[in-house]
């Protein structure tokens, strides 16, 4: 088979090192060694092209990251890797050109925007700016846009596709871009930089090194302080080989930058360097094309060359596209006229190019020499020829198996109906050669076990574009986990992250997450829920679960595990939170902070395996709205409105009333201009905005209610808003019961199997609570609720509002308590600085649960 490549390193894919330069032939340029200021390339160093340069400005060594003292400096004309002159005996570093060769088996990146910090890319080592780069969603990869083609492909791999068996565990180098402060493995000194690409750092275990000490250390991976929390690649298999890795990981499309190629549009500029003493006027930029491949397609790459002399146009062309062979095999083409062509002309041409003579050549063509024995005419891209690969395997009757989770299907159907949904929408048919399982994994969804990639292929791309019932299916290849490969007492994470919560941070806590962690334990849930995360770990013995976004996203994943923990072989995982919402009040009883303000997520990771288990009740409210008019009652069922029961699940707090409605107009609001509802301040703000429009509202809503608390009648005072609690903290950390005691009601707990109901009398009462000047209208507890509503009003569960038709409601438990995760204190005062006094609720503060 032949594999193309697409990123640097030095290693095989399973993280193995090798050494760089070993079995390989030493790059040799023309007469590179017999021109001005060219050096020989330094062994052990392959593919680089010093030269001597004079240094204009402070300048940074690459190799040790010291500042390089005096006016000359040794710079690559390939990579632009600066270094010294001791350091060209002990160089390391391979060169981009030459790094695709290094690597025994390509693993491809999946790259996307970067983000706004200031990064190094890793194929010409200059600085990224602007929308103009892409950064690796899986790897510590950074790029401009127009070097992305050039990366090669030796991204991490994190799983097992079936034909190979990972049975030692190596790191995973990286070069530069390390995080402040980094120190060296081998010789503790600092080895991170902010001015220049240097540096080494394993990507799962997170070790530093310097390039010229991280080839002694030890090759083998421990996988670093996370390896208890870490899903290795050896315990995850996954057929992929007709799907990309965007596939593979689950990641939106949305978030993919495709730079395939480089147009007329955006045109490489020349690669000059600053330390260069060639003055502009003294050189022209020179359109050269990759073979005719990339004539056809217009995309070319500007080359910096002499004026003068044309000696050194090749190796230049040769430079700017990365070719790391030598310049005898290649040959430049005049092309005098650059006309658009828009047929397979240029295949018919047998090689030539019209060019007029007398006039100068205003493009190039880089193409191969003839052989006299030639056999294979190349005529696309000459870099996509030096990065093919040719393997000889063993050939075995490997067993098939894809997962394809589809998701979007009419809800409480028999596994019968299902099945034949899925052979009529997606013409499903299962035959000797292809085997299509159907399994119905949670309701609405079903998992298809296909043994054909090619089917599988299918079925993914027709479901994408396929409704049923007016609703757009989901799609998700699914990785199985092979839970008998995990180390003994590993308890890896589960990560859900919402990236739309918290603005775009939402979004890095996903990227981050994804390098930190195994990408395939971590799941974007705005892509086909909760429901393909919890179906990967169903055979894990032992989990936990963290949730990054508000109240609302920790809701729909406790909802989605309620509905399938008798699937799970760990049917209680407990469950942490990384609070990306605007009231987060679920967060601050547990410790977790009134909001995300950018803690490190691999600090986040640990504080997680440090946590306290604890219990935390959950609450059925059954909606039965039934119509109470007058001609209903006397028996003509036409005449009114009648709405079946509702069913939904309470883990913070129910209210009725004016509380309820506030949320509802606020909740209006965000649904009229979403775009601007990217900011808890600015989300706070136009509560604030709303309550005060509720000012002059009249205490009456205890006249169209009826409460009991334990089937007793409990008489409710002139209240405005009806609020049922089940954890101290309401309202962004408001606490509305109050600390002072009452002999009549006992010291709320969140697993104490009770809920403490309460009043407020309007926009000035809740004001207040807010501020910490009054507390709530404490009425009743208990844990048994029934409410009658004799007119529509108002209603919210956890932030969710809506309007509720008159009727009965129902509260009571909601099957057993779930284990929660909560901050240990020692963790937190190590992390917290100066934080909002309400970032923890009484109970936290008073060691409760």
């Amino acid at each position: 088979r032949s594999t193309k490549s697409t990123s640097t390193g030095d290693r095989s894919p399973t993280g193995s090192l090798v050494e760089p330069g070993a079995g390989l032939p030493q790059l040799v340029r023309g007469n590179a060694g017999n021109q001005p200021g060219r050096l020989p390339t330094p062994v052990g160093s392959p593919g680089h092209c010093f030269k001597r340069v004079t240094l204009t400005k402070p300048t940074f060594c690459h190799n040790c990251s010291d500042f390089i003292w005096g006016l000359v400096g040794f710079l690559c004309e390939v990579c632009n890797l600066m270094c010294h002159e001791k350091c060209l005996k002990n160089l390391r570093v391979t060169c981009s050109c030459m790094a695709p060769t290094l690597v025994q088996v390509p693993v491809a990146h999946c790259f996307g925007p970067a983000g706004l910090k200031k990064r190094f890319c890793c194929v010409c080592r200059k600085p990224t700016e602007g929308n103009a780069s892409l950064r690796c969603e899986v790897c510590e990869m950074h790029v401009h846009a127009d070097c992305s083609v050039f990366s090669c492909a030796d991204c991490r791999l994190c799983h097992q596709d079936g034909t190979q068996t990972l049975d030692t565990f190596q790191h995973h180098w990286r070069e530069g871009n390390l995080p402040t402060g980094a120190r060296c493995e081998g010789c503790r000194r600092s080895c991170a930089s902010s001015d220049v690409l240097a540096g080494m750092r394993c990507e799962w275990c997170g070790i530093t090194s310097h390039a010229a000490c991280y080839a002694v250390l030890p090759p083998a991976c421990k996988l670093g302080r996370l390896a208890s929390v870490l899903l290795p690649p050896s315990s995850v298999q996954l057929s992929s080989r007709n799907y990309s890795k965007m596939h593979c990981y689950r990641i939106a499309e949305g978030s993919h930058h495709d730079m395939d190629e480089v147009g007329p549009s955006s045109p490489v500029a020349p690669r000059e360097t600053p330390q260069t003493s060639s003055s502009e006027s003294a050189k022209q930029a020179v359109r050269v094309f990759d073979g005719d491949d990339a004539l056809k397609r217009g995309a070319f790459r500007l080359v910096s060359v002499p004026r003068v002399t044309r000696k050194e146009e090749l190796e230049a062309a040769l430079r700017a596209f990365y070719l790391p062979d030598a310049p005898q095999r290649y040959e430049l083409q005049a092309l005098g006229t650059l006309q658009p062509l828009h047929s397979e002309d240029v295949l018919n041409r047998n090689g030539t190019l019209e060019h007029k003579k007398d006039a100068p050549p205003e493009a190039w063509v880089l193409r191969a020499v003839p052989l006299d024995t030639e056999v294979l005419k190349v005529h696309v891209s000459l870099r996509q020829m030096n990065q093919t690969r040719f393997y000889a395997t063993e050939n075995r009757n490997h067993v098939i198996q894809v997962s394809l989770l589809i998701g979007g299907l009419p809800l409480l159907l028999p596994r019968e109906e299902y099945t034949q949904l899925v052979q009529e929408h997606l013409s499903v048919k299962s035959d000797d050669d292809v085997c299509v399982c159907v399994c119905v994994c949670s309701p609405g969804a079903v998992v298809l076990q296909v043994s054909c990639f090619s089917e599988a292929e299918r079925v993914y791309m027709l479901a994408k574009d396929t409704a049923v019932c007016g609703k757009q299916l989901t799609t998700l290849v699914i990785p199985h986990i092979l839970h008998n490969k995990l180390a003994r007492g590993a308890c890896p994470m589960l990560v859900f992250v919402n990236p739309k919560s918290g603005g775009m941070k939402g979004r890095e806590l996903l990227y981050n997450f994804r390098k930190l962690l195994n990408p395939h334990q971590v799941f974007d849930i705005s892509n086909g829920g909760p429901l393909a995360g919890f179906h990967t770990f169903r055979e894990v013995p032992r989990f936990r679960v963290l949730v990054c976004g508000g109240d609302g996203t920790v809701g729909w994943v406790l909802g989605v595990l309620e509905a399938i923990r008798h699937k799970l072989a760990c049917s209680e995982p407990p469950m942490g939170i990384v609070p990306l919402g605007t009231g987060n009040d679920l967060a601050r009883v547990l410790r977790w902070g009134p909001g995300y303000s950018g803690e490190d997520p691999h600090h986040i990771l640990l504080s997680l395996e440090e946590a306290d288990e604890v219990l935390m009740d959950r609450w059925t409210i059954l909606l039965d709205a039934q119509d109470l008019s007058e001609d209903a009652s006397q028996g003509d069922p036409d005449s009114g409105y009648l709405e079946p029961p509702k069913i939904v699940q309470m883990n913070n707090y129910f209210g009725l009333g004016i509380d309820a409605e506030v949320s509802l107009d606020f909740h209006q609001a965000r649904e009229g201009d979403p775009d601007k509802f990217t900011s808890r301040f600015h989300n706070k703000g136009v509560y604030v905005k709303v309550g005060l429009q509720k000012l002059s509202h009249t205490r009456n809503l205890h006249k169209h209610l009826r409460l009991q608390v334990d089937k007793q009648e409990i008489e409710l005072p002139n209240i405005e808003g009806l609020i049922f609690l089940n954890i101290p903290s309401w309202g962004s950390g408001a606490d509305l019961w109050g600390s002072e005691g009452d002999s009549r009601f006992g010291r709320p707990r969140i697993d104490d199997g009770m809920l403490e109901v309460l009043g407020v009398t309007g926009v000035v009462h809740m004001g207040q609570v807010q501020s910490g000047l009054r507390s709530g209208i404490r009425i009743a507890q208990g844990n048994y609720i029934r409410i009658t509503v004799t007119k529509p009003i108002p209603v919210q569960v956890d932030g969710e509002p809506w309007i509720q038709s008159s009727g009965h409601i129902i509260i009571s438990a909601a099957g057993p308590k779930v284990r929660m995760l909560r901050k240990s204190k020692q963790k937190q005062k190590k992390s917290s600085g100066t934080k909002d006094a309400r970032s923890e609720s009484p109970s936290s503060r008073e060691g409760g649960h």
